[in-house]
């Protein structure tokens, strides 16, 4: 049964591999997402988050983050559930997924700096709001 939900998550990105950000709340910090969600918005006018269990709290965030900013509006939720083998247990278990497709608003143009640009500037200027000691370096 893992093997068909793999081949089916394996389908999926394939179509939607461009503009899809799969979330991890272990592995990257929160504003790697919203930095990375926004480029993926400019180069391709939408994304994509998806997450699984414990990170469905993650994505919910992100997306808020870039609402609330006037940088996204919401075009899609799905949610559902997906089995998964328990690698200590050995058994079959449901894991709930989220899927938010977040579209460019009007105004992201005249928010966002271009990519081309300087994208690391801009991902260096979001990321300047959490954490003052990279602002110095910027600055410096």
């Amino acid at each position: 049964m893992a093997m068909e939900t793999v081949a089916v998550a394996g389908t999926n990105p394939e179509i939607q591999k461009k503009n899809r950000i799969q979330v991890s709340n272990t592995k990257k910090p929160l504003f790697f997402y919203v930095n990375l969600a926004k480029r993926y918005i400019q180069q391709h006018d939408e994304v994509e988050l998806s997450a699984l269990g414990m990170a469905i709290t993650t994505v919910v965030t992100i997306a808020e983050i870039l609402k609330n900013n006037g940088l996204a509006t919401e075009k899609k939720v799905l949610t559902s559930t997906v089995g998964m083998k328990d690698e200590t247990k050995g058994r079959l278990i449901q894991k709930a997924r989220i899927e938010i497709v977040l579209a460019k608003t009007e105004k992201f143009d005249t928010l966002m700096p271009p990519a081309t640009a300087a994208p690391d500037a801009a991902a260096a200027a979001a990321s300047t709001d959490n954490n003052k000691d990279e602002s110095k370096k910027v600055i410096a």
